[in-house]
């Protein structure tokens, strides 16, 4: 955990931070917005995918307010957990200052 924070500072990254982080980030806040700080971010951007917007409000989480972010945009967060889901976000996953750890979850990309 973050020093000045008591929350888990975690970052979801994926390809073009459209929809599997958006939806884990999505997720993440509103399962365990008392324990994590959620953050989602992408190698590149791909704008928010319409669909993970209405698959998430479908199920109770309202993602529509997210903006899709490049990695380098939170490089001064201080992450406990970076996690990768997809196979080219994590082979193309930067280091990260200080204890970061990475960990990998790769999900097919939603039709």
């Amino acid at each position: 955990m973050s020093e000045s924070n008591s929350r888990l500072n975690i970052l979801f990254l994926c390809t073009g931070n459209s929809c599997r982080s958006q939806m884990a980030e999505g997720w993440a806040r509103h399962l365990k917005s008392d324990l994590v700080e959620a953050h989602s971010a992408g190698i590149e951007t791909h704008g928010l995918n319409p669909s993970a917007v209405k698959a998430m409000a479908e199920a109770g989480v309202d993602i529509s307010g997210n903006r899709s972010k490049k990695v380098e945009a939170v490089l001064d967060i201080p992450f406990d957990y970076v996690v990768t889901v997809c196979d080219h976000a994590h082979e193309a996953c930067p280091v990260f200052p200080g204890k970061a750890r990475v960990i990998h979850r790769g999900f097919d990309d939603p039709p």
